[in-house]
């Protein structure tokens, strides 16, 4: 028996990265899992790969950006394997871009993703909890939430929010039975960091960084940052006078 023997879990962007990573791990734990992103085929081959290690998987293929697709896909997780017990919204994408050159569809693309989808995918699975007092909200956010960053406008903003709305849910569920976990993971080697040229500070290994989360969800932490370098770094930005932090933060880019 573990901490994820038999709960059933509702993680969004699962096909690759993060997402793919914790599946392997909580299903290799017994945890129950429905996993939800657009890419059909990459979910019907995780399933497959979970299944010849003993675990329990459903694909419910849906967009996040897609409430009604979700509310579907959560009914469809109740009915094969009961109650859902915790959320772990992890869908995201990245931009890179200038302000300069700001292309606001791309910017909408990236908060509909990062924070809206994330916000259907709580509307999804939080009624249920509440009324049956129980249940686990994990949001995957990033330390880019807590600063700007340079050509990183539309990434920032989406993380900053998806930290303040969880953070904003927590605090209404804190009687309800309901925790929140708020994740703000550094550099992880993943599709999303993949071909930069710039070299990024404390870059972790999937795995390490899977593990890490995992520990930080099974401890019901309210907020874990991570890697403590980096988020040693990131919280003395926060204190920093803004000359100062302006002059740091743009010599130090890493989204080329």
């Amino acid at each position: 028996m573990t901490h994820w023997t038999n709960k059933v879990v509702f993680l969004t962007g699962a096909s690759s990265g993060i997402g793919k990573g914790l599946a392997l791990e909580i299903g290799r734990q017994g945890a129950k899992l429905g996993l939800v992103a657009r890419r059909a085929a990459e979910l019907a081959e995780l399933v497959q790969e979970l299944e010849t290690k003993g675990a329990q998987a459903i694909a419910l293929p849906a967009d996040v950006q897609d409430a009604n697709a979700l509310s579907e896909a959560a009914d469809r997780l109740r009915s094969e394997f009961g109650p859902i017990d915790m959320l772990i919204a992890n869908a995201g994408v990245g931009a890179t871009s200038p302000s300069t050159s700001l292309q606001p569809d791309q910017v909408a693309r990236v908060v509909n993703i990062n924070l809206l989808g994330a916000a259907n995918s709580v509307a999804a699975v939080l009624p249920e909890m509440v009324s049956r007092g129980s249940g686990h909200l994990v949001a995957i956010s990033s330390l880019a939430a807590y600063r700007g960053l340079p050509k990183s406008a539309a990434y920032c903003g989406s993380k900053a929010g998806l930290s303040a709305f969880f953070e904003s849910v927590r605090l209404d569920v804190r009687d309800k039975g309901v925790r929140v976990t708020i994740i703000h993971p550094g550099f992880i080697k993943t599709p999303l960091t993949a071909g930069r040229e710039a070299t990024m500070p404390f870059l972790l290994e999937l795995d390490d960084a899977v593990k890490k989360i995992v520990g930080a969800i099974e401890k019901g932490k309210k907020s874990y940052s991570f890697p403590w370098q980096l988020a040693a770094v990131v919280r003395a930005g926060m204190i920093m006078p803004n000359f100062m932090y302006d002059w740091l933060a743009v010599r130090n880019s890493y989204r080329e």
